[in-house]
């Protein structure tokens, strides 16, 4: 396959999802091995963000998020879906506000828009990503597997155990033509308690029930479907979206269970971890000074002892042996705790905050060799402020750096971040000790 570009330029207008505000974009064509770019022409047309999951910051778990320059554009998704299903691999993005428009919710408007714009082929190759062998990630009951394919395939289950949406599953080979008839025009969706939670914390802005699907006894209210399991292809139209920030189309068949935006990501860390040489599997146990990608659950649990349901730490990244660490845990209404604190209102504990704050410092102490398989106690907890509410939906960014590290004894400083709010921090003293 040759790579490809749009024909001549595009133009689109509608409001954000979240934001509710109206918002300009034109799609331009790009030269060769550019890749998708974004750029936000409001704050400085010259910079350019390429679309790679190096430059997301999501600090929601319905939308991505690119960091383009000084600013942001969220709700990215849709769009990329619409350049993976469509085989673009060179664009240029200019926007003039924070988030993409949602259009009626899916990518239809996008793919309409390209379609009619045309591609142009390069003499350049396309360069794909090819899975030679399982990959895998999980969190809690969801679960993302890549396996070896000659093409892309997706094979999505979707399951939210509730009375308001059944169960539903689909497998597609993905291609264009198939994209465009059976993904596109899938819309975006939640459950009807998860509107009004998302409605009481400020978002759903540009949300209406002609643009988002909101599900009550297993039916949209006030809205008709395009599919019987519309909810299911809207799950894939994301995935695809998520999964190009690669950078790169893979081949490879996908088989997800109840993934969403943050796994998705996830899953491409690790593919670009991989790709770099790296092992996401492999054992710590660096040199002071010494500094290594990404650790994930797999990783982070060779190195402490807790387990689901008390590990409150995804990944790590920033890892520097002996002196610092930024960790991240993506909150769904599916963590335990949100069940009962509070029912109506539902708030992240602030000692469970700490908790992950000070897991997030247990790796950074037990990681050294001297400590493997040993225990970090709690010795005390001081200077704790909680400043901000943490709710489903939300991912804390947790920046530990250690002050003090003896034989036996470490003092870690920790602040919790959530985008860029600070909602927690404290230090925390640890005492290293053998198991019983």
């Amino acid at each position: 396959m040759k790579q490809r570009t749009i024909a001549k330029e595009v133009t689109l207008t509608g409001a954000g999802l979240h934001t509710g505000s109206e918002v300009h974009v034109k799609i331009l064509p790009a030269e060769a091995n550019n890749g998708i770019q974004f750029s936000r022409v409001d704050l400085d047309p010259n910079v350019l963000a390429k679309a790679v999951v190096g430059n997301v910051q999501s600090d929601k778990l319905r939308q991505t998020a690119l960091v383009v320059g000084k600013g942001m554009v969220h709700t990215i998704e849709h769009l990329m879906a619409a350049f993976h299903g469509l085989g673009i691999d060179n664009a240029i993005v200019q926007v003039d506000g924070d988030e993409l428009p949602g259009m009626d919710g899916s990518a239809l408007e996008f793919v309409k828009a390209i379609s009619q714009a045309g591609t142009r082929e390069f003499e350049s190759e396309r360069q794909y990503l090819e899975i030679k062998e399982p990959v895998c990630v999980t969190h809690n009951d969801q679960s993302f597997i890549l396996l070896p394919s000659d093409t892309l395939k997706v094979s999505y289950t979707l399951s939210y155990r509730h009375e308001d949406l059944n169960d539903q599953y689909l497998s597609l080979e993905i291609i264009p033509e198939i994209f465009e008839r059976e993904i596109a025009s899938a819309r975006t969706f939640c459950l009807k308690k998860e509107a009004e939670l998302l409605l009481a914390q400020g978002f759903g802005k540009g949300a209406n029930l002609n643009n988002t699907l909101v599900f009550e006894d297993n039916q949209p209210m006030n809205n008709e479907l395009r599919f019987s399991d519309e909810a299911c292809r809207h799950k894939i139209l994301d995935l695809l979206g998520d999964l190009y920030l690669s950078g790169r189309f893979i081949k490879a068949h996908v088989i997800a269970a109840k993934s969403g935006h943050a796994l998705n990501l996830e899953m491409v860390r690790k593919l670009t971890q991989k790709e770099k040489g790296g092992d996401a599997s492999a054992e710590g146990g660096l040199t002071a000074g010494a500094a290594k990608d990404i650790f994930y659950r797999a990783d982070i649990q060779k190195i402490i002892p807790h387990r689901d349901p008390f590990l409150f730490v995804d990944r790590i990244e920033n890892f520097v042996a002996g002196q610092r660490a930024t960790g991240f845990k993506q909150l769904s209404m599916n963590d335990y705790f949100f069940q009962g604190h509070f029912p109506n209102h539902h708030v992240m504990p602030g000692v469970i905050i700490v908790e992950a704050m000070a897991q997030v410092g247990g790796v950074i102490m037990l990681d050294h060799p001297a400590n493997r398989n040993k225990i970090a106690y709690f010795m005390s907890i001081d200077k704790a402020k909680f400043r901000q509410p943490v709710f489903p939906g939300d991912e804390i960014r947790m920046e530990v750096e250690v002050l003090k590290n003896r034989t036996r004894t470490g003092l870690c400083e920790g602040k919790a971040y959530v985008g860029e709010r600070l909602v927690c921090e404290a230090q925390v003293k640890f005492a290293v000790v053998d198991p019983q």
